[in-house]
């Protein structure tokens, strides 16, 4: 048997993720309504399991793209985030996480939120970045968001360097 390769390139359906909560109070604001950070918190933890089955490696979050909140999500509701690697680069993956918010006694599915997060492989002292397998878009929804991740690189490496002059 020869040694796992974390370089070997894959399909996007190698690191496709689901994860699913249900709103507990403790989740909750005083409105009922589930607390934006708590949200972010299951965004980074679905996109990890995402990267993290991508690259076969410790990774962690570099980014985190633009953040809009569509719909409320109250206590009770189960909320489903459904995550994959977009697009590898050198050391970093761009992850997509969608989030939809599922009431079981209405029937009705909505989406909430949409992410783009970077992530990057580390080694286990997480202080030397490791190279990353290419992705292997095969349907056309993934092949679209190959291309369209990096454009969002381009525009996050331009922000960058922007910021990095006003300094």
């Amino acid at each position: 048997m020869t040694p796992h390769d974390p370089t070997r390139p894959r399909p996007v359906a190698d690191s496709k993720s689901e994860m699913t909560e249900i709103v507990l109070p403790n989740d909750a604001n005083p409105l009922n309504a589930l607390v934006g950070g708590r949200l972010m918190h299951w965004i980074d933890l679905a996109a990890a399991m995402a990267a993290h089955r991508h690259s076969r490696q410790y990774v962690v979050t570099a980014s985190v793209d633009h953040l809009d909140f569509l719909v409320p999500v109250r206590v009770g509701d189960i909320v489903i985030l459904r995550s994959s690697v977009n697009r590898a680069f050198n050391t970093s993956m761009e992850v997509g996480v969608k989030v939809w918010v599922e009431n079981y006694h209405t029937e009705t599915n909505r989406h909430v939120s949409s992410a783009y997060l970077t992530f990057v492989a580390v080694d286990s002292t997480g202080q030397k970045r490791l190279p990353v397998a290419a992705v292997i878009p095969q349907t056309a929804e993934e092949k679209r968001r190959y291309e369209d991740a990096m454009r969002r690189r381009e525009l996050r490496q331009n922000e960058r360097a922007r910021r990095t002059q006003a300094r």
